[in-house]
């Protein structure tokens, strides 16, 4: 069922580690594959990472086949889903109930839901989900209501816009948090200042980037930086005690989700650029 399973770390596994290494631990990659749906499982919150594709038929959302006490049972039996469409406009089918979305438009999935069906030739689906104790009401965001914050400048290569979409305040979830950040022409920086999460860990989807375009992606602790070379469409896993920023070769865009034990968004260690070696 799932393509690849990824495990938690201790930041003493930085330590010797190769790029092979880190990229094995942390990068997601051959998420959209077409007439597919591609699944990872990361131990860190639990949290399912995966694409679908759909062609001229729908694509379900599989029901578990793993461990065997789970077998049969829906995906969502107790998970919350976050859906966000990368791709042409399609359309989202939950339990009978289809949602239009076109590109960058998101919807947010309640435990408990049977069936979920991904229709449209062209549309790229980026899947998110993680355990839930309560099923909140489903609901699509969109760019117009999503409250965008500006930050960054031009003079620093940051200027970029931020769209809050699962968020309390603007949809309520048991644990997911989800958005997407869109870099400005000429900027490349990401997430200045830098920062950790203790109680949460992260997941970066770059997208938007052209063929030949490539993300530097930073993690580690702040005073032990390491980096991933990724391509255009490629997640990466960030644990709690990473720091997660990066620099492209252009401008881009990216999907951050979090979960973890709380909701707010603001709750961060913010590491100075001083701090980082």
């Amino acid at each position: 069922m799932y393509a690849k399973t990824y495990y938690a770390t201790h930041p003493d596994m930085m330590d010797g580690a190769s790029n092979d290494d880190l990229r094995d631990r942390h990068l997601v990659s051959d998420l959209f594959t077409p007439g597919r749906i591609v699944l990872n499982y990361s131990h860190g919150e639990r949290f399912i990472i995966g694409g679908a594709v759909p062609g001229a038929t729908p694509l379900a959302l599989p029901v578990q086949d793993e461990p065997a006490s789970a077998k049969g049972h829906p995906l969502l039996e107790r998970r919350e889903l976050g859906v966000v469409n990368i791709g042409a406009p399609g359309v989202v089918t939950v339990d009978g109930e289809a949602v239009a979305l076109d590109r960058y438009e998101a919807l947010y999935v309640p435990m408990g839901a049977r069936e979920v069906l991904f229709h449209g030739e062209g549309a790229r689906f980026y899947l998110l989900s993680v355990p839930a104790h309560k099923a909140y009401a489903m609901r699509k965001l969109t760019l117009e209501g999503a409250n965008p914050l500006a930050l960054g400048t031009q003079a620093t290569a940051n200027e970029r816009s931020v769209y809050q979409l699962i968020l309390p305040g603007l949809c309520d979830s048991a644990s997911l948090c989800l958005g997407l950040t869109i870099l400005q022409p000429g900027s490349v920086w990401n997430t200045m200042p830098p920062h950790v999460h203790a109680r949460r860990s992260e997941i970066y989807l770059y997208f938007d980037l052209p063929e030949e375009g490539r993300v530097f992606h930073y993690m580690g602790e702040p005073e032990a930086l390491r980096h991933i070379v990724m391509r255009n469409e490629e997640a990466v896993i960030s644990p709690p005690w990473s720091v997660h920023m990066g620099a492209g070769t252009s401008a881009y865009a990216f999907i951050w989700a979090m979960a973890g034990e709380n909701l707010d968004y603001t709750d961060m260690g913010i590491c100075d650029i001083c701090q980082l070696q």
